[in-house]
């Protein structure tokens, strides 16, 4: 995360959020739950983008990401959800705070019809 705390656009999305009144836990999110899944305001188009060649975004990566999708369904790294009562205006459901590709390719995997697990760990920041 100490990538983004420069970056305007997230600064912009999530500068209002409470850090000290949030809870992680690593959670199995159902496979479902992704489909739809938001991110920032700013790059609210970035998962779809990803979703559509999750292939090549794969590949793009070290090999041990590819052979762990193959083998396992799911990504290497859990990424990182934010419960979305502790956005501002405050909304239901999660949304994808750090790990749009991975989600986007889980996106990509499910519609083409690749390996995909029907559960999938990622850190959730609930209030």
């Amino acid at each position: 995360m100490d990538d983004y705390g420069d970056k305007g656009p997230f600064v912009h999305d999530y500068g209002g959020v409470d850090l000290c009144g949030i809870t992680w836990k690593l959670e199995t999110i159902p496979a479902a739950d992704f489909h739809t899944m938001p991110t920032g305001e700013s790059d609210a188009d970035c998962i779809e983008h990803f979703a559509q060649n999750p292939v090549h975004w794969v590949k793009a990566e070290p090999p041990e990401v590819g052979r762990h999708w193959e083998e396992h369904g799911t990504w290497l790294r859990p990424p990182l959800l934010i419960d979305r009562r502790l956005l501002n205006p405050a909304g239901s459901g999660l949304q994808v705070l750090e790990g749009r590709t991975r989600v986007g390719v889980l996106r990509g995997r499910l519609r083409e019809q690749l390996c995909v697990a029907p559960g999938h760990q990622a850190w959730v920041g609930r209030p």
